[in-house]
């Protein structure tokens, strides 16, 4: 039978080892006649790289391993979800950071209302952060638990029925400890929200540059809008009513992402085939894979700095203005004034992002808003305050997106998604960790210390953003 011979050149011999030519090495054989023996495993070998994803952290050093019979897929996105429900997912994401920008700005109009009405300095005060730190971290510690257990679609709606909860709370101006629960409540579903969103963005398999752009543009609105409301009810006996404007916000929130997300998980949303974690025995791999990457953690750092940075420039330059510059009620605006230009400049400096290059901007961001910074150090004219402040926020609005989209760039796609998530949410307790440092340093030198911080933090991020290490460009970005 031919199926089962095969011609033999004698020109083949020469590629085949000593073992396999001793074979045959017989006399009276010719070698090019049908020989009734099987091909040397050598020759059954295929060389299929372009069918290969290298992941460093699984290769075995030396290690001869069998081929296999069927060649591993590459590691390619098989999104099958159609745009105009891509569109719609992307707006519900949208409306969740919405909702964070929302939350994050909101405390600053209202902190010297709270203050008063409390009777309280700037250290009780700052408890208030404190209890969203923890809210952020706790969140933080168990999203990659809960996103395998529960699925995206049931976890970014409990992170809305967290805040709705919060908001519930903290509206009828409850006694301060049932505040700092508030807070805690609404920190960790801000948090399970922002990690969700960011990841699902992160894993679009086109433009997701220019789209977690768009996402946090969102933020930045919710942050625009919020000091707005905000400063009118910080002139009210009844400040704690502008929670029940944040508590129908957080209704339609939550309804949004019932109607678009249905519970479901997030293959089940975008057609593409559950992921089969094989190479995870168990939950604690995952977690370790994640929490052992140093690029991981450095990023995070950059996160939680940064989004520190933000919320202490929103939460405390209110403050500052009216006691060290002589400023009145109205001074709140200055927050929408930060926050307005952090949305544009998530949006308008796109541009300037790919001109230069996202790693080398994020230099240059921060060298002008330290000299900003200096201004409103030096300078003692509100108005030039005002203008420095808002110009800041431009500056620093695009680091957020570009930290996101390095976390996409470098990380393996095996735990692309808990990383996002770990970095949005750690990142997120920066928002009350600075916060407090500054009521703490404010209640022993004063409000003036808000300064210095905010260039020693701008400092920090050029440092830790050195250490990141540069990745590659995805495509269809």
């Amino acid at each position: 039978m031919t199926s089962s011979t095969f011609t033999l050149p004698t020109n083949i011999l020469s590629t085949l080892p000593d073992t396999e030519r001793n074979r045959f090495s017989r006399p009276n054989v010719s070698y090019h006649a049908e020989l009734p023996i099987s091909p040397p495993p050598t020759l059954q070998r295929r060389h299929d790289h372009e069918f290969e994803t290298v992941e460093m952290s699984i290769l075995h050093d030396g290690a001869t391993t069998a081929p296999t019979s069927i060649p591993q897929a590459p590691e390619v996105s098989t999104w099958t979800m159609d745009v105009r429900k891509e569109w719609i997912a992307i707006a519900a994401c949208c409306e969740c950071m919405f909702m964070a920008g929302w939350n994050d700005a909101t405390t600053g109009p209202l902190l010297p209302a709270i203050q008063n009405y409390y009777r309280v300095g700037f250290v009780v005060v700052s408890m208030l952060f404190v209890s969203s730190c923890a809210g952020f971290v706790s969140a933080a510690m168990i999203n990659i638990y809960l996103t395998d257990k529960l699925g995206f679609g049931k976890v970014i709606l409990l992170g809305g029925v967290f805040q709705v909860l919060a908001y519930s709370i903290l509206s009828p101006g409850p006694p301060f400890p049932a505040l700092c629960i508030g807070y805690f409540l609404n920190g960790f579903g801000v948090a399970l929200q922002n990690a969700q969103s960011n990841s699902f963005i992160a894993q679009l398999p086109n433009n997701a540059s220019n789209k977690m752009g768009l996402l946090h543009a969102s933020y930045g609105i919710g942050a625009l809008i919020a000091p707005l409301v905000a400063t009118q009810f910080a002139q009210l006996p009844h400040w704690s009513f502008h929670y029940l404007c944040s508590l129908g916000v957080a209704l339609v929130n939550v309804s949004l992402l019932l109607l678009v997300f249905k519970l479901r998980r997030l293959h089940e949303i975008t057609g593409a085939p559950e992921t089969n974690n094989t190479g995870y025995q168990s939950e604690g791999s995952k977690y370790k894979d994640i929490f052992s990457s140093r690029v991981v953690q450095l990023i995070a750092l950059f996160v939680w700095v940064y989004v520190g940075t933000e919320v202490t420039i929103g939460g405390w330059i209110v403050t500052f203005i009216i006691e060290v510059r002589g400023g009145g009620a109205s001074a709140g605006y200055i927050t929408s004034g930060f926050f307005a230009g952090l949305t544009l400049g998530r949006v308008g400096l796109l541009w300037v992002n790919k001109k230069i290059g996202e790693r080398r901007v994020i230099y240059v961001y921060c060298i002008l808003a330290i000299g900003l910074e200096l201004v409103v150090w030096l300078v003692p004219d509100i108005i030039g305050n005002a203008l420095a402040v808002s110009f800041v926020g431009l500056l620093l609005g695009p680091m957020y997106p570009i930290a996101m989209n390095a976390t996409s760039n470098i990380v393996p796609r095996r735990i692309l998604a808990g990383s996002i998530g770990w970095v949005a949410s750690f990142g997120q307790a920066g928002s009350a960790a600075f916060p407090f440092m500054t009521g703490a340093l404010a209640q022993k030198y004063g409000v003036k210390v808000l300064q210095p911080l905010l260039i020693g933090t701008l400092s920090a991020l050029i440092v830790v953003w050195a250490l990141v290490p540069p990745g590659p460009q995805r495509r269809g970005d």
